[in-house]
């Protein structure tokens, strides 16, 4: 079940400020700063022609007929008003897996299990779009738009007397078309807000959504409507609830604080402590830590990190010794190093991975190293000293599909991620990566980046749940259950993974002795 926000207008809504403001929750959307939300609204009297409108198929009166928009949705002509209910549903296609006919489909299929609750059988015409009694009355009509991914307008249901509308035009542009409304079939009125409470439940069921709801005014005007996102918005901070398995008690030991004294007296940072990893109490008592060289501040601002942006210092080349000081004296026989993104150094700090791997070397001769490397900013010639210095293991994480990258990874490129991996591979090093699960991704986008690794020629591969460690930080929009991350991790090994960690509070680093 992904994280979902339903907004219920209790009031009339004028059209355009409704409009205006699913234009900004589907920026918001794409921008990942809210989930899915649907918008259910009774509509002042309008008609709206879609791309497709003929305007022989509006007739009009003489005097007191409603306003004519034209929108940028597909579809003919149709009419909204009072008595019926309009669904709105800002989604983004990608992360259900869905094609636009898909979609549509769905759409029309909540309407059909919401009518069937109080007890109106309806379907589907052939090659039609839309929602039909049996005997051929339209009851719904739908006309949807997709911008980059990310849907809005949506479907009509009819619930209450609003048939006069549909005598000032040609409804949905065919001639003759019969139209009904679910009181007219049942033969006596029905609550609207009941209809859009049940018509809301049945898009989260259709569509795998759990929607919290929210009651509001209409807005009346644009301001409104800004008003009205601001606070979609705020309510989407909330993100999804976390579930029980997520709760963890923190271990004590003699251990902790033994590594806790080492990092201190080398004046060194971990990933562990910068990026608030869940883990980092059990790792230390097992006596392992990931270094974080080069300072705990970051050049880039992906949205989903703990680790601070800031001033930056120049790598100091000290360091690389009392890394390996420190690790020799926990006794460390896998040490990990990684670093947050330097794009101020000339060649992305790999160098100073290249220093800190022979230090190791020179004082651990026993131990293997694994690097976490960032992206070097796409220099072919910093990523080749580190393939040059041969660390046992090379993990550059993906950090989630390509489609999140705008959002999640402002200056990172999925394709540059992707050649890393492939030219670690091909050097003969073992290729590790890691992504996130919950932000919003689909299970087959999770499928095509398990086989994108594994092209890459990827042998290790860890995968966890995203936790949102700030308040400003992308939300959660949905908890993967312990048992999906199982499955994943059976779809891993049976690609070919040699070593596959995939749990709720698995990272990167996890078990990386293994």
């Amino acid at each position: 079940m992904f994280d979902g926000v339903a907004l219920h207008l209790t009031r009339r809504a004028p059209y355009r400020p409704v409009w205006a403001l699913q234009q900004a929750l589907v920026e918001r959307r794409l921008a990942l700063r809210v989930p899915d939300v649907l918008i259910t609204a009774e509509h002042e009297e309008v008609i709206t022609l879609g791309r497709n409108a003929r305007r022989e198929h509006v007739r009009l009166p003489a005097s007191g007929a409603p306003e004519v928009i034209s929108i940028e949705r597909g579809g003919d002509v149709t009419y909204h008003g009072p008595g019926q209910i309009t669904a709105y549903l800002i989604c983004d296609l990608r992360q259900h897996d869905l094609g636009v006919k898909r979609f549509v489909w769905a759409l029309e299929e909540a309407v059909i299990r919401t009518i069937a609750r109080f007890g109106i059988a309806a379907e589907r015409r052939e090659g039609l779009i839309g929602v039909w009694v049996p005997r051929w009355a339209k009851i719904a009509a739908a006309g949807v738009r997709i911008t980059r991914g990310v849907s809005f307008h949506g479907i009509a249901l009819n619930v209450g007397d609003c048939l006069r509308g549909f005598d000032w035009m040609v409804p949905c542009g065919l001639e003759g078309e019969a139209v009904t409304t679910m009181s007219k079939e049942l033969g006596s009125e029905i609550d609207l807000a009941i209809v859009a409470d049940a018509l809301s439940e049945e898009m989260g069921a259709v569509f795998g959504v759990a929607f919290r709801s929210l009651r509001a005014g209409a807005p009346r005007s644009e301001e409104e409507a800004g008003e009205l996102r601001a606070r979609i918005e705020r309510e989407a901070v909330r993100g999804a609830r976390r579930p029980e398995w997520l709760r963890m008690k923190l271990p004590a030991g003699r251990r902790l604080g033994e590594v806790s004294r080492v990092l201190r007296e080398g004046s060194l940072s971990t990933v562990c402590q910068e990026a608030r990893c869940p883990n980092r109490a059990e790792c230390w008592n097992s006596g392992t830590a990931t270094f974080l060289v080069m300072g705990p501040r970051c050049t880039r601002g992906c949205r989903f990190c703990a680790v601070e942006q800031g001033p930056v210092n120049p790598p100091d080349p000290e360091e690389p010794r009392r890394v390996a000081e420190a690790a020799a004296s926990l006794g460390l026989k896998h040490v990990v190093v990684t670093s947050t993104t330097r794009d101020d150094v000339a060649d992305g700090g790999a160098a100073h991975f290249v220093a800190t791997i022979r230090e190791i070397r020179a004082t651990m001769p026993g131990a293997t190293v694994e690097v976490l490397i960032p992206d070097f900013g796409g220099s072919e010639s910093a990523l080749q000293k580190v393939l040059d210095a041969r660390p046992e293991v090379l993990n550059h994480n993906v950090e989630t599909v390509p489609r999140l990258y705008a959002a999640a990874r402002p200056g990172a490129d999925y394709r540059r991620s992707h050649e890393i991996l492939r030219r670690a591979a091909a050097a003969g090093l073992s290729a590790k990566s890691g992504f996130m699960v919950g932000l919003g991704e689909s299970a087959g986008e999770i499928r095509r980046l398990l086989g994108d690794l594994r092209d890459a020629g990827c042998e290790r591969v860890t995968i966890g749940q995203y936790l949102q460690p700030t308040r400003t930080s992308l939300p959660v929009k949905r908890y993967w259950t312990v048992e999906e991350f199982e499955a994943w991790g059976r779809r891993a090994k049976e690609l070919g993974f040699r070593h596959v960690s995939a749990g709720p509070l698995v990272r990167s680093s996890y078990h990386a002795q293994v």
